[in-house]
């Protein structure tokens, strides 16, 4: 079933299926055994079928990196050794997949899917989770068939991105009674996506989630507001809106 999987880069009705049975064995709880096998499986398929995860529509490489990250935070260290070595294979094949240009897919996905996280899951960026970034800049750092490449550099550009993002959100707990510094702190680490549509999006969807889960309504309809004026934005710079649809610019929130 080789070519129906590859289909329209993978995304197709089949390859979903086979996916999502994948993504099953991520999501429920397993035995340590078992997820080993399953993340032998994964370079597998990743290895087989990269367009799937590199060209397209980013949906599935997406839903990878999150479920693949939230084991770097396992409270096993065998786990965590194994899914950062996942994600650094991930990350590895798409820098092979664009002729050791870049790996720009996986590199967004991945901070997209912490800053989900931070909202998602308690205690991510905690020592397990940075003992899984450094375990990634060592697989980068010892891999000798990319040591002259711009590959190493890229990634700990990459995990120093993570970190900064988990540094700001754990000031911004250390101030959450603290409101002027926790709109600060909030407002600079927005900025910081400023030139990443999809980033600055996913930032605000994960405010609006924490002001809803505080009871803050207005404030979380102030995110997305701002979300809608960002997409609005995006969609007339494409071309795909006229301006005259809208009053608001994103940049003037």
């Amino acid at each position: 079933l080789k070519n129906q999987l590859l289909a329209d880069h993978g995304h197709n009705p089949l390859m979903k299926k086979v996916f999502d049975v994948y993504l099953c064995f991520l999501q429920k709880n397993q035995s340590e055994t078992a997820l080993k096998n399953v993340f032998i499986a994964l370079r597998a398929l990743i290895f087989k079928f990269p367009s799937t995860f590199y060209e397209g529509r980013a949906d599935m490489c997406s839903a990878l990196c999150y479920e693949i990250l939230k084991y770097c935070n396992s409270k096993l260290s065998s786990i965590r050794t194994e899914a950062s070595q996942l994600l650094y294979f991930l990350m590895r094949n798409n820098f092979d997949y664009t002729g050791k240009k870049s790996f720009v897919r996986t590199h967004l996905q991945v901070i997209i899917s912490v800053s989900q996280l931070i909202a998602d899951v308690v205690g991510i960026g905690g020592t397990r989770f940075q003992q899984s970034l450094s375990i990634i800049n060592n697989c980068a750092n010892s891999d000798r068939i990319i040591k002259h490449t711009t590959f190493p550099s890229d990634v700990k550009d990459l995990t120093k991105r993570i970190r900064t993002v988990l540094m700001a959100t754990a000031q911004m707990k250390e101030h959450e009674n603290d409101p002027e510094m926790l709109v600060d702190l909030q407002y600079s680490l927005a900025k910081s996506y400023a030139s990443t549509p999809e980033l600055r999006k996913t930032w605000l969807d994960s405010m609006a989630r924490i002001h809803v889960k505080n009871g803050d309504l207005s404030e979380a309809a102030m995110c997305y507001v701002h979300v809608a004026a960002l997409v609005a934005e995006y969609l007339t710079r494409k071309g795909m809106i006229l301006k005259s649809y809208y009053n608001v610019s994103v940049f003037s929130l």
